[in-house]
């Protein structure tokens, strides 16, 4: 295990740790505290506001060809240092080493796409007689705002830098207080890269203050956000108030369609390693899986086996294959859902409970015939359990999946081609997999629909969500 780093604000290219409130920092495989946090101030927060106002003047007007240079030095830093970085991911968050690093190293790739996008922000000229030329220019929004949730304390972190400095513009940051190690080491991978230390800062507090603070300020004209669809709601709100642009990428429940001429094995070794991946604790997790009735007992039977093979411990040991959830507010909530899952009549095949009574390991559970009235239907579980339902039909399938108001992933299973082209029009999803469980690609758009947010980051359109279009329109 490598040496946890020193914690601190990112303000102006300053280090600040002393002389201000502190945060414990807990390790969720033992529940102690294992590090302190410090949280910033009004003053703190004036001064990061006032540096980015700065930091955007100057970065906006640095050339594309040395804002890719700097950004691609920048993936290069972070993987040399990808080691290190998800051990520190591992300590504060309970996921597998060999995930925390890879999650890094898919950092240093999303990175390594924005910066080509530096040089690819093309405008357009619109057909005019001699004489008279209009001109379409795509220009940085301004100074972004950027709040990140703790379940990929890095890759959360850098879809709210990478894009916004690819495009030209400056950036606060808020890591998550529970995992700010990830993020921090992001950010200093952009300064120590060359990127000027007003155009890139982080700080951390109490995210009511932070956040009212920081969208008050008409400095700010973009906000970016990664959580839970009730914070989303009260941060659009907030940003309505000055008429910020926004980006959420909020909560969901994904559906897994599974049909009865679908590869069940191969759907079986793909969606049980997906489920209980980071303890379940991903907005893009398959969660409630539909499966036809011909081979509901096949999936469902092949998923237990899988789900009682699943390693479980800490996130240091090799054989490891789901850490800890990442707070005590984990196993609770799950415990919850569970329960009531039962009490409306569902079956719990495997699981259900806690392990030991040190830090917050649950085990990998699954449900079956949970009914639509069950709590856990409803609301994202974000944990390790997988509920596995019979269905009747293709329609009643498509219906289960679109009934919720969330739509950020879904998958489905299925050899017939017409059937996926009906699926990839039908699914109410902002990204669907088929015969797969990858929904997250450095060029490829990840967002949500519905209640799952709005906007987009990663690829092309993570760098287009941060800048504005403006028509010029000349004549000689």
């Amino acid at each position: 295990m490598s040496e946890y780093p020193q914690l601190n604000l990112l303000i102006g290219g300053e280090a600040i740790a002393n002389g201000r409130d502190m945060i414990d920092v807990i390790d969720p495989a033992t529940g102690e505290a294992f590090a302190a946090l410090p949280k910033a101030t009004s003053d703190d927060l004036d001064a990061a506001l006032d540096h980015a106002k700065a930091g955007f003047a100057s970065w906006r007007a640095t050339g594309a060809d040395k804002r890719e240079a700097i950004l691609r030095k920048a993936a290069s830093l972070i993987r040399e240092r990808a080691q290190n970085i998800g051990a520190s991911i591992t300590r504060e968050q309970g996921k597998p080493v060999k995930e925390a690093v890879g999650e890094t190293i898919y950092c240093a790739m999303l990175l390594e796409f924005y910066a080509g996008e530096c040089k690819r922000n093309y405008g357009k000229t619109l057909v005019r007689p001699d004489g008279q030329r209009v001109e379409v220019r795509h220009e940085p929004v301004g100074p972004v705002a950027g709040f990140a949730a703790w379940n990929f304390p890095a890759l959360n972190v850098m879809r709210k830098i990478g894009g916004p400095l690819a495009a030209g513009c400056s950036v606060i940051v808020k890591p998550s207080e529970e995992t700010p190690a990830g993020g921090l080491a992001m950010v200093q991978a952009m300064l120590d890269a060359g990127v000027p230390v007003e155009a890139c800062q982080a700080v951390f507090g109490k995210p009511s203050d932070i956040s009212e603070h920081l969208l008050a300020s008409p400095i700010i004209r973009k906000m970016t956000f990664t959580g839970s669809t009730a914070v989303g709601k009260h941060l659009a709100k907030l940003a309505a108030e000055n008429l910020q642009r926004t980006t959420l990428e909020l909560g969901g429940h994904g559906p897994v369609l599974v049909f009865n001429d679908a590869d069940i094995d191969a759907a079986l070794d793909t969606m049980a390693g997906n489920k209980f991946r980071n303890a379940g604790q991903v907005c893009v997790s398959p969660t409630r899986f539909l499966v036809e009735e011909d081979v509901f007992e096949k999936f469902r039977d092949g998923f237990v086996e899988r789900a009682e093979k699943v390693k479980v411990g800490s996130g240091f040991d090799k054989d490891t294959d789901m850490g800890p959830m990442a707070s005590a507010r984990g196993p609770d909530g799950i415990q919850s859902k569970i329960a009531d899952a039962k009490e409306h009549g569902a079956k719990l095949l495997t699981g259900g409970e806690r392990i030991g009574n040190q830090g917050f390991f649950h085990q990998p559970t699954v449900l079956s015939e949970v009914p639509t009235n069950a709590e856990i239907m409803n609301e994202e579980p974000f944990g390790p359990v997988a509920i596995i339902n019979p269905m009747p039909s293709y329609n009643a399938m498509v219906e289960e999946a679109n009934r919720l108001p969330y739509g950020l992933a879904a998958y489905a299973w299925t050899q017939d081609s017409k059937r996926r082209m009906s699926l990839a029009s039908e699914i109410e999803a902002g990204m669907l997999a088929i015969n797969g469980g990858t929904v997250s690609a450095a060029d490829a758009p990840f967002g949500g629909v519905k209640w799952s947010g709005y906007g987009l980051e990663d690829g092309a359109e993570g760098v287009s969500a941060c800048m504005v279009s403006k028509t010029v329109h000349e004549s000689a």
